[in-house]
């Protein structure tokens, strides 16, 4: 039989984020503290979700150190982590000991079909080529019930920003900055529909928002 070999972009992912996942759930540790248009998105969803479903099970995916599950779990969902990067798993494990966080690959996620209330994918969706996003996008339309939502986060651009070392780690990590029209485009093609679309404008003193930055919030439909 032959080996399964493992896309590129996840195996240097994955070894990037291991490498420094210490370093970056420091430096990031208060992102959310500083971002009261990012927590009033993440609130809305969470309303959203709640409102639809009687016991919404939600799905953060590309989890990372788990700052933004755990304001999830905050805001009253049933959710649970995955991420690519083991080392980040154990870190949001030791840090919300309370919340399920496992090890996982957003185009083949293991969850059944039609079980899930939403899906959060806060700027995970970055790391992921042109060609592999519609297939993401198709998973993600698989796992949720007719009706639930997701929730996109991503930098907005055209271009690919490449690091070869961040942290003072040597790395191989690819961020996708992503134009809002051609996300929205995708989504159709995924079978969601829009329901929130927002831009927000750069912020030169933010170590995460220096660039304009994107989200949206689409519903898989009823029918």
């Amino acid at each position: 039989m032959r080996a399964v070999t493992e896309p590129e972009h996840l195996r240097t992912t994955r070894a990037g984020y291991d490498a420094i996942a210490e370093e970056y759930a420091d430096h990031f540790a208060h992102e959310l503290d500083e971002a009261p248009l990012d927590r009033a998105l993440l609130a809305a969803f969470a309303e959203l979700v709640r409102r639809a479903h009687e016991a919404p099970e939600v799905l953060d995916v590309g989890s990372g150190p788990g700052a933004v599950t755990a304001h999830l779990h905050e805001l009253g969902l049933s959710v649970r982590g995955v991420d690519l990067s083991p080392a980040m798993v154990a870190l949001a494990r030791r840090g919300h000991p309370s919340i399920d966080f496992g090890i996982g690959e957003m185009s083949t996620l293991d969850t059944g079909d039609a079980t899930l209330a939403g899906v959060v994918a806060w700027y995970s969706l970055i790391h992921i080529p042109e060609a592999h996003r519609p297939g993401v996008l198709a998973e993600f339309r698989r796992v949720l019930v007719p009706g639930g939502y997701l929730l996109l986060g991503f930098q907005i651009g055209d271009d690919t920003n490449h690091h070869d070392e961040a942290f003072g780690h040597p790395v191989s990590l690819d961020f996708h900055r992503l134009r809002p029209d051609a996300v929205v485009a995708l989504l159709a093609d995924a079978g969601f529909e829009v329901v929130v679309r927002t831009e927000k404008a750069p912020e030169p003193d933010s170590r995460a928002r220096p660039i304009p930055q994107g989200a949206l919030i689409a519903r898989r439909p009823i029918s």
